[in-house]
Order: structure tokens, then sequence, then C-alpha cells
């Protein structure tokens, strides 16, 4: 079966009408299809609050179990509100810590600006651990903490340190296979994904750790059979779409990476990370219409967010569409000097493609100017692209200096 990335039933575009004889009909079912369906958006959302909202007056314990219904149904916002408010009272609280830390990294992972979630994991583990000694579930999410923010040799040594507390601790061992992982010690990472997929609890995070290991190898097929067992045991937590999308793009499986988008925006129908994986897909398949569709969700969705712009101005590149993709670039660009971002990190082809997208047109002016500023910016940083005209500048327009 092959799925169309763009007239799916799932692909939250606005469906043609189509010419009936039936017109009122059509538009009384219309009518009651969409109260309905905001009905149950918002039978969903009571619920669902209901649910994460425990009683006023409740013990820790209570708020506790809230918590960990929250973050097992994938409702990670409620499993961090009701974490930080269990802090507040007890700021080492290890039970809150632990899922608190877990529900930051999961979210850190679930859209394009949740970055600084995994910051704040790690300030908090780092700020309990030298508070609290000796208790490996805090040792362990530590480590966990640790090598989501990029820091594998501490989180090793960490991860160590509570597992001499507890051997079978499994989110220690978790924690240790991606740290290994990370540094391309894969058979050791799949060692401890192992241990601690067959040790006590945590599981989805065990599954998620073995799914990464198992992909490491290039084994993607059981990769995307582990992933689906953590989803199965946390149907709503959204990382694990995003990493099974991943591996069946590497089998070439380009219809389960679509559905596995596709699940993101049933859970969450405004999620930009989900609809920019879609446009990157679509373009890499040659659905001109769908990649420009997606894209052009994502800058609606998220108009400050640089990559946006930059695919969307390469779509309009790639399809001739040399205007827009001048002014979409444009974007791109201009919003990466005003949000400060270091050069050594700057997305260069919004720049480079711009100045392309302008010769094209002939339009020397914003030619001249993207090419001056990008010269500018690379004459003291030492960066890996490089554009560069003849003395007098480019072909047909004025020159440059």
């Amino acid at each position: 079966m092959r799925v169309q990335r763009y007239n799916s039933r799932l692909s939250f575009r606005n469906r043609r009408r189509r010419k009936t004889g039936c017109l009122p009909s059509a538009i009384l079912l219309g009518i009651l299809v969409g109260v309905g369906m905001l009905s149950w958006n918002w039978l969903q959302t009571r619920l669902a609050n209901g649910l994460a909202a425990p009683p006023g007056g409740s013990t820790i314990n209570d708020r506790l179990a809230a918590a960990l219904q929250a973050f097992n149904r994938g409702d990670l916002d409620s499993a961090v509100q009701i974490s930080r408010d269990i802090l507040s009272e007890e700021p080492d609280q290890p039970e809150a810590v632990v899922l608190l830390a877990r529900a930051l990294i999961y979210r850190s992972y679930s859209d394009y600006n949740r970055a600084v979630d995994r910051q704040s994991a790690l300030e908090l583990t780092s700020e309990v651990v030298t508070r609290v000694s000796g208790n490996p579930d805090l040792l362990a999410v530590h480590a966990f903490a640790l090598t989501a923010g990029g820091n594998p040799a501490a989180a090793a040594e960490v991860a160590q340190r509570a597992l001499d507390i507890d051997p079978d601790h499994a989110l220690a061992r978790t924690a240790m296979s991606l740290a290994y992982g990370s540094v391309g010690s894969f058979e050791i990472a799949m060692r401890e994904s192992q241990r601690a997929v067959e040790g006590r609890g945590w599981a989805v995070d065990a599954l998620r750790a073995a799914a990464l290991s198992y992909s490491n190898v290039a084994d993607y097929q059981t990769a995307i059979d582990t992933v689906d067992r953590a989803i199965q045991l946390n149907p709503r937590l959204l990382p694990l779409y995003f990493e099974k999308a991943l591996f069946a793009l590497q089998l070439g499986n380009a219809d389960m990476a679509t559905q596995a988008y596709y699940q993101v925006l049933t859970f969450d129908g405004d999620n930009v990370k989900a609809r920019f994986r879609l446009c990157e897909l679509s373009s890499t398949m040659r659905e001109r219409e769908a990649a420009l569709h997606y894209c052009q969700e994502v800058t609606q969705l998220a108009p400050s967010w640089p990559d946006g712009w930059y695919q969307l101005g390469r779509e309009y590149f790639l399809q001739g569409n040399f205007a827009a993709a001048r002014d979409s670039l444009h974007r791109c660009s201009t919003l990466q000097v005003i949000q400060g971002v270091p050069v050594s990190e700057r997305r260069f082809e919004c720049w480079y493609l711009q100045g392309q997208a302008a010769e094209i047109l002939g339009d020397c002016r914003t030619l001249l100017t993207t090419y001056n500023e990008f010269r500018a910016m690379t004459a003291d940083e030492s960066v890996r692209q490089t554009w560069t005209y003849p003395p007098e500048g480019p072909p047909g327009c004025a020159p440059a200096n």
C-alpha cells in the first residue's frame, strides 16, 4: 500500500469540494460533523484536565500518581506541571525529580522549539544530586539528563555510580547505553540496552535505548519492531514516532515514515516538527505540491523559525519560483541575524541560494547586498562554506566592493 503524503485523509488539508445535487444535505452533514468533532475535542480536553489535575488538598502521593498517569498517556505538559508543583513544596522529592526530568527530556524532542527543556532537566538533576547522595534513581536520571545534554563521558560515570548501588537499575543501564552509543561504542551500547530491557521498570526508556542501539548497527527493522513495543506502552509519546520515522526512512519506507508523522499530528495538530519532516520527505519524493503545502504551514505556525523559511525557499527554488525563493530565503537570513545566531551555526544556504535566485532574476541589488553581507560575516570567521565571485563582482552587476 502506498500512502499519498498530500491526498491522504490524514494530510490535514482542506479537501476539495465535489459537486453534488444534494447541497442542503451536504451542508447539514458538514455542520453535524463539525459540531461532533468540536464536542469530542472539548470532551477530551476536559477529561484530560480532570485526570491530570488532582483535587485540592490531595497528598503528594496522590499528585505523584496523577503526574505518572499523565506521563503514561503522553500528556507531558501536565506531568511537568504537577511534578513542579510537588517540588515547590519538597524540592528533593525523588519520584517527582525523576518524573520531571524524564518528562522534560521527552518533551524536548517533541517539537522544534523544545531544546531548552533538556537544559532545564540537566539543571534540575545537577542541583538535586549535589544535595542528595546515594540515591540510585536520582543518579540514574541525572545520567539520563547528561546524555540528552550531550555529555556522554560524565553520563557514563554517573550511571556507573548508580549501578554500583543497584546493578539491575534499568534507567542507569539505559543512560549507559545512550552514552556509549553517542560515542560510537555500539556493541557496548547494545549490551547495556538489552540488560536495561531485561531489568526492572523503566520499560519505555529501555526499549527506546534498545531501538537506538539497533539503529546504530543498521538493524533498522529490529529498531522499528523495538520502538513499536515502546509505543504500545505509551502510544502518545511523540518522540517515539519521530524515531520510528527515522528508522523507516533508513529502509526506504517512506509510507511508514509518513504514517508516523501523521500519527504525531493526530495527537498534536499544531506540531511544527512533524510538518517540517513531511515537507522534507515530500521534497525528497518530488511531491512538489505536498512539499510546498507543508513548508507553508511550517512558516505560518512558526514564523520566527529560520529553518522553516529555508526549507520553503529551497522548495520554491527547486520549483523554479525564484522570486518567492529569494523572498523566503531573505526571511531565513534576516531572522538568523536578528536572533543573534553565532556565525559558525548559521545556515549559509539562506544567503547563497538567495543570491542565486536573485542572479537568475537579474536582481543585482539583492544579489550584491546578499553577497556583501555573506563576505562580511565570514571575513573573520572560519567556516566551511565558500561563495566567491571575481574581483569585479557578479557577472552583469556592478562591482561588489
